[in-house]
């Protein structure tokens, strides 16, 4: 299993170009079949075992979309075996992955959104950095990992861009505003360590993004009634907020960085939820 494993999540890597969390998860999702299968060889592996696999994870009370995930690993690894010639028959072809209901992205309002970009204290010891980095969060719209992966070369000061590296190490150019990089420019220029890391901790290497996520969840904290919402609700609310002041949705396809454009249409349901409600206080026969 070990060696159909690494071959499985090298193709993965170098072909398919995923990332190190995706490689993570499969690795964990397919140890953790082979585990409970037992000493069933890879090639004995038939439709019979993988639903007796799919009765064992009904009963470990996984939510839908870890299931879904798991089940999604399988049927990835057996298609590469049988197109690789290692099996002679994908036992994982009629398993179907339930379709799972998009859940709609909580988001702050504009206001909101300024009292928690303005939350940290300049005069804190890592206030200044805290503000960029929800400056900058909000503004450009990246997601936590492609925000610490940012260097200081990978900012066009002049030309308001910045470049990161998305998922599957796709790299694109993104417009940010303004005030983010004046907050970036402020921090940099009066952090203690000097380093082509924009974002740093307080040892002066690359920030994680658990502490970035650590660092936004505080501030939500303090300025948010709502205590359940993730950092990922300022990329939630910069693609809702383009979207209620007129952007098209390709557009912020294109500054999200999605492959495909069912992925951001998730937010179209929070625009036609404010169209109704317009409509239904400005006409006469709403």
């Amino acid at each position: 299993m070990n060696r159909y494993l690494d071959k499985f999540l090298s193709y993965l890597e170098i072909e398919k170009n995923h990332s190190i969390h995706t490689l993570v998860n499969y690795k964990i999702d397919l140890i953790d079949f082979f585990n409970l299968i037992g000493d069933i060889p890879v090639e004995k592996v038939d439709y019979l075992t993988l639903r007796k696999y799919l009765a064992q994870l009904r009963t470990k009370s996984y939510r839908p979309r870890t299931l879904a995930r798991k089940l999604s690993s399988l049927r990835s690894f057996f298609k590469f075996l049988n197109r690789e010639g290692y099996i002679k028959e994908n036992p994982a072809l009629l398993i179907q992955t339930p379709k799972l209901d998009k859940l709609l992205p909580k988001f702050l309002t504009e206001q909101q959104m300024n009292e928690l970009i303005e939350s940290p204290k300049l005069t804190d010891k890592f206030g200044q950095r805290d503000r960029a980095i929800l400056e900058t969060l909000y503004s450009a719209g990246i997601r936590v990992s492609e925000l610490v992966g940012l260097n200081v070369e990978n900012i066009d000061f002049i030309s308001n861009l910045i470049k990161v590296a998305g998922k599957g190490k796709k790299e694109r150019l993104t417009p940010i505003g303004d005030k983010a990089l004046e907050a970036i420019r402020d921090y940099l220029d009066h952090r203690k360590h000097k380093s082509s890391t924009v974002f740093l901790n307080k040892n002066g290497t690359r920030l994680s993004a658990k502490s970035v996520c650590d660092i936004t969840h505080k501030y939500i904290k303090l300025t948010s009634t709502n205590q359940n919402i993730s950092p990922h609700v300022l990329r939630h609310s910069f693609a809702t907020h383009l979207l209620n002041r007129g952007a098209d949705l390709r557009s912020v396809q294109e500054l999200l960085g999605h492959v495909n454009l069912s992925t951001t249409q998730v937010y179209t349901h929070l625009t036609t939820e404010r169209l109704k409600s317009i409509y239904d206080k400005a006409h006469p026969r709403a």
